[in-house]
């Protein structure tokens, strides 16, 4: 498709040494590092180990660095690594309940099993531009006011766990078989292993939608929320903290924990009216480390899949690497392909002259 290009490796070695270049920058101002990125910039390292679809804060920073911070080319990174790495084992069912929380809300109920927890969010920011930030300075530590917080939610207390949800509305709850407990009777579909065709089962819903790209998820769920009139969907709880990981080894029969990792989960509920049928419809999005917005926007159009949204439209065009790679490719040299369409374009004239 390329054979007219002349001279590509050498425009393209240059090319790579200004690429090394930028990101380097200014080299008066120091190198950022990969602590530093993995440590300060957490918002860019959860989104880009979710869309990667691999958990390693270490690996997702130097994405980032070597990206410039740009997430749909760290993202690609990542991806393109964790298709190198050896498969050793599926880990079990996570089960969420045994989450320790770090935040837990809910926009429909007040009084939560355990209390709701702020935690650390951007929630109630007033989207100022802080300017102290422009220069270094030591962290302030907890002020009066943030212990008080932290004591009236027990969080220098033992570390709270997510307890099963019970709500005065369960009977309004349709069977949620989009849910992690629900899709226990359904086999896991890898979908890095299996072409993406409906129909799509619960896991390979779910699977894609949590490598769906953010801001196209985001996108759907905003336009759903605009027409949604009386389907409005509701946060009935969005919890983010760690949880335990295990994996069970065949050959020893024995099931053993890997680690923690930082998680977020969120269980959406919409009213659907239908006469006798009217129920509450439940979605449901995850994300590692503390994506809310992800997770949020994923629970979105997980419910409205389930309330007829085209699988098609979502699941075969949410993948940003996917995306990104496509548009990309229009800026490669289409010589060949232009030279065909302009004489495709004389062609019909003549016919019609």
């Amino acid at each position: 498709m390329y054979v007219p290009v002349k001279g590509g490796e050498v425009a393209i070695a240059r090319s790579l040494e200004a690429l090394a270049r930028a990101r380097r920058g200014d080299p008066d101002v120091p190198e950022l590092t990969v602590a530093q990125i993995r440590e300060q910039m957490r918002g860019a390292v959860d989104r880009v180990m979710t869309e990667g679809a691999l958990y390693d804060r270490d690996l997702a920073a130097l994405a980032l660095k070597q990206a410039q911070g740009d997430l749909s080319e760290a993202t690609f990174l990542l991806r393109a690594h964790r298709a190198t790495l050896r498969r050793m084992s599926h880990c079990e069912p996570i089960e969420f309940t045994d989450i320790h929380l770090d935040r837990h809300i809910s926009a429909t109920t007040k009084e939560l099993a355990g209390g709701q927890i702020l935690g650390a969010t951007y929630d109630y920011t007033h989207r100022l531009l802080d300017f102290s930030l422009m220069g270094a300075r030591p962290c302030a530590g907890r002020s009066v006011v943030d212990e008080e917080l932290q004591v009236e939610s027990g969080f220098d207390q033992e570390p709270a766990v997510l307890r099963p949800h019970t709500s005065s509305y369960h009977d309004l709850l349709v069977p949620p078989d989009c849910e992690p407990s629900g899709n226990r009777d359904h086999e896991p579909v890898d979908i890095t292993r299996v072409p993406i065709r409906p129909p799509y089962g619960p896991s390979e819903t779910l699977g894609h939608l949590v490598r769906g790209e953010e801001g196209f998820l985001t996108g759907i769920a905003y336009t759903r929320l605009r027409t949604a009139g009386a389907s409005h969907p509701y946060v009935e709880e969005l919890s983010a903290g760690q949880v335990e990981i295990m994996v069970e080894l065949e050959d020893l029969g024995l099931t053993i924990p890997i680690g923690d990792i930082d998680i977020v989960i969120c269980r959406m509920v919409a009213p659907v009216l239908d006469g006798e049928q009217s129920h509450l419809a439940p979605g449901f999005g995850v994300a590692f480390g503390t994506n809310e917005r992800k997770a949020v926007a994923m629970a979105t159009v997980d419910q409205a899949l389930k309330a007829g949204l085209d699988p098609e439209l979502v699941l075969s065009h949410s993948d940003g690497v996917e995306a990104a790679g496509y548009v990309s490719h229009l800026k490669l040299p289409h010589y060949s392909d232009f030279q065909s369409d302009l004489e495709l374009i004389r062609r019909a004239r003549s016919e019609h002259e």
